[in-house]
Formats: structure tokens, sequence, C-alpha cells
């Protein structure tokens, strides 16, 4: 009732908050840092889920115009979060524009080696996507690059509304 009285005072879903949720429950996951040695750090964990964002946006991407809704609610959740997590760690209004700036640079650098990697190198890509220069064991290191090709089929074989929900098998 309130809702339909006062709905910009109710608390109401964001766009994007079924599949932002899905992607930071797959972040979650311990075997990213313990059988993938992914650093279990800030920087680590920011890897993973950008890393699992831009396999999103990517696939979001080849639905076309029916993918741009979910690319733009996926992309603000993202931004939405790395503001709040940051404001947590401290930061203020001053530097936090320029840090989450950065932050989502760093989202579109990895959209950009994911959308030419899908179907091509999936070792090397996830060395430069969750790693960087500090490359792990070469175990761990297949290890990520299945999990993620294997993350990549699930996101491909999945209808564009489990996709824009969250709801991926």
């Amino acid at each position: 009732m309130l809702h339909l009285l006062f709905p910009r005072l109710t608390a109401r879903p964001k766009r994007g908050d079924g599949l932002f949720h899905w992607v930071t429950a797959e972040t979650r996951a311990p075997d990213w840092y313990v059988v993938g040695a992914v650093p279990d750090s800030v920087d680590g964990r920011f890897a993973v889920l950008a890393t699992l964002t831009a396999l999103v946006l990517v696939r979001a991407d080849a639905l076309g115009d029916a993918g741009g809704e979910i690319s733009v609610s996926l992309t603000e959740r993202f931004i939405d979060a790395m503001k709040d997590e940051h404001r947590q760690m401290g930061l203020g209004d001053p530097t936090l524009g320029k840090v989450v700036q950065k932050l989502v640079g760093a989202l579109a650098r990895r959209v950009e080696l994911w959308r030419g990697a899908v179907d091509g190198d999936w070792v090397a890509t996830t060395r430069d996507s969750v790693y960087g220069d500090d490359g792990p064991m070469p175990e761990a290191l297949d290890f990520t690059a299945a999990r993620l090709r294997a993350l990549w089929s699930r996101l491909d074989a999945a209808t564009i509304e489990a996709i824009a929900s969250g709801e991926i098998a």
C-alpha cells in the first residue's frame, strides 16, 4: 500500500539486483581463492568480480539490443557496489569519484579482453584478467581458466530472461 502512495519513499529492488547477486555469489566461491590461488585480498576479489562481470557483459552484448538493458543495469549495480564498498573503507567524496572511475576502467579493460577471447586463448586471457603479472602456478591458472570457461558455457546456454534475472543454471 505504501508503495502506491509513496513510490519514491519505499524500498524497491534496483534494476539488475538479481544478476548482480548471482555474479557476487559466484565471486565468493572459495575455490577461486583456494584451488585457483587468486589472492584472497581486496585486489584479488575485485579481479574475480570484474572478470565475471565482464563475461556477463560480453554475453549480454551478444544478445544485441535485448542485452543492452542487461548491460546497463549490471554496470549500474557494479558502480553502486564499488561506491558503497569504498565508502565503507573510508574514502570520502573528493577521492571516491576518481577511484570508482578507475575501477570502471578496469572493468572496461576486462570486457575488451574477453570480447576478443571467448573463442580464443582462455589461459592467457585468464592470466591477464585475474592475475595480472603475478601469474600463479600453472595448475591454478588452468583451474581458473577452466572454471571461467564452464561459467561462460552456462551463460551461453542461458536465456535472456535467465540472465536478466540472475537465475543462471
